[in-house]
């Protein structure tokens, strides 16, 4: 009993450490393969392309003709082309078109009446005014 209570820390530990530098061997990958032309998300969310990749910093472009100077590090992901295009563009990802509704055959169909601004049936209050009566 007294060898699990011992081990189980050590345990976590190692778990620990492993993770951390299962994390930045990944990054490190990441920060290896940025190249000009690539759209990135920093560490503090912004999204940029690159423009060019210096040994520790990195020449991001936030604004047409506006370009930054980062370190490697400060860059969070490097994204897919379409996935950069859809965040800076505003276009919804393939997958998430929104799916077109089904109408129901039994549903009763609904009149196309215009909207009248008119007061002429307000006074009366009912449906066909729109709105109750003001006292």
């Amino acid at each position: 009993m007294n060898l699990i209570i011992l081990l189980l820390p050590i345990i976590a530990i190692v778990l620990m450490f492993r993770s951390q530098k299962k994390r930045q061997q990944q990054q490190q990958s990441m920060q290896t393969s940025l190249e000009p032309g690539a759209g990135v998300r920093t560490i503090g969310g912004l999204y940029a392309q690159v423009k060019a990749v210096n040994d520790e910093t990195v020449e991001l472009e936030i604004a047409p003709g506006v370009v930054t100077h980062f370190t490697k590090s400060a860059i969070a992901a490097v994204l897919d082309p379409q996935e950069y295009d859809a965040i800076i563009n505003g276009r919804p990802a393939d997958d998430e078109l929104p799916e077109p509704e089904a109408e129901d055959a039994d549903a009763e169909p609904v009149e196309d009446k215009p909207l009248s601004l008119t007061k002429d049936g307000a006074e009366k209050g009912d449906v066909e005014g729109g709105a109750p009566a003001s006292k």
